[in-house]
């Protein structure tokens, strides 16, 4: 059974047959949460795709590339070089694919070939924690590219609006070759999942038609919007392409390990909410914590704001200077460190103007 894959792998050099990936340990803590992002998830956000010529493509196949590439412009990486040691469906073939979808953290590959035995071929797979996990092989026929469609330029789909993938026919659901077809086709076109959708941002619709068992027709088409009288609006659609007929050849399915692995589900149990019940006279109920309040260590004086008296500290220890000084001494007046400080003659001032008939008392 795979498991998440952790490291960073590194290309071995030029000339040599890359036969196995080096592990990295991430030493800093940026490395390690970007192998968290590619790290298989649970739940996807959005698959990246990866377009890939072979040893020999020809005119159709890399028009069908440039086009694929140009539909998932926002979300695809697209290498110009031919690669001589691709071969997806041979084994070791493969070795350089899970190394190119390390590399670009893609999850998706299209990738185009020609040859006398196979014109025309293209090869859609996916992978799981970058290694290959299915494959389906099909051939185009009758392509028609955009450039050969003349519309409404205003009707041009824009980059990274959200598409309709319509699947037309019985056989998407008798024929097992049109099965998988269908399931790598809704992956590789719907780009990222989303839960609600703005009809703005609804401008095209991939429809695909099954008119044999291994042969379906793929075609783009701009979503026009017009008044209808009512909520709901009246669609129009105009064919803005490309067009193609894929038939399909070879087709791989994962093994059932893998499978088990990647269609892993998560526990979708709700988060239980402490201290709240359901009540059936008085609906939701919770209870509150308080903690013990400490009463004594509060000290109130008579100052009220509202319909409370505010604490104070100070306060609090002036009273007790205060009550200390009434005790010393039979209720006499206790010297402060102020007045141990101050000279004689401001004492003898202060006093008299106190007590004026104390100095002729005393003469």
């Amino acid at each position: 059974m795979l498991q998440p894959q952790k490291g960073r792998a590194t290309r071995e050099p030029e000339g040599s047959q890359p036969t196995s990936l080096q592990v990295r340990t991430p030493k800093t803590g940026k490395a390690r949460r970007e192998l968290e992002k590619r790290a298989p998830k649970i739940v996807e956000t959005g698959k990246k795709t990866l377009i890939l010529h072979g040893r020999k493509t020809s005119s159709v196949i890399n028009s069908v590339l440039s086009d694929l590439y140009h539909l998932k412009k926002d979300s695809a990486v697209k290498f110009s070089r031919r690669n001589e040691d691709i071969s997806p469906f041979e084994s070791g073939g493969d070795t350089s694919l899970e190394f190119f979808s390390h590399k670009t953290d893609c999850s998706i590959f299209v990738f185009g070939s020609h040859s006398k035995k196979r014109p025309d071929n293209l090869v859609i797979g996916r992978t799981y924690d970058h290694h290959i996990y299915d494959l389906i092989e099909v051939g185009v026929e009758n392509y028609k590219p955009l450039e050969s469609f003349t519309y409404d330029k205003k009707l041009a789909p824009r980059v990274g609006t959200k598409p309709f993938v319509c699947f037309i026919g019985e056989g998407f659901e008798s024929a097992g070759e049109l099965q998988h077809l269908k399931e790598v086709l809704l992956d590789l076109l719907r780009g990222e999942v989303v839960e609600k959708l703005n009809l703005a941002g609804l401008d095209r619709v991939y429809i695909c038609t099954a008119i044999s068992p291994k042969k379906v027709v793929l075609t783009q088409c701009a979503l026009r919007l017009k008044k209808s009288g009512t909520v709901v609006p009246r669609m129009e659609l105009v064919e803005v392409g490309p067009s193609m007929d894929l038939v399909v050849r070879r087709h791989r399915l994962p093994n059932e390990s893998l499978r088990k692995e990647a269609m892993r589900e998560g526990k979708n149990q709700p988060k239980k909410d402490k201290n709240i019940k359901q009540d059936l006279l008085r609906g939701k109920v919770g209870k509150i914590n308080i903690p013990d309040q400490k009463i004594g260590d509060t000290v109130y004086y008579h100052t009220k704001v509202g319909d409370t008296f505010v604490p104070s500290k100070t306060k609090g220890v002036k009273r007790e200077r205060r009550e200390a000084r009434m005790k010393h001494e039979g209720n006499e007046r206790a010297p402060k460190v102020q007045d141990m400080l101050e000279p004689k003659k401001t004492k003898k001032l202060k006093r008299e103007r106190r007590d004026p008939t104390a100095t002729e008392d005393a003469e």
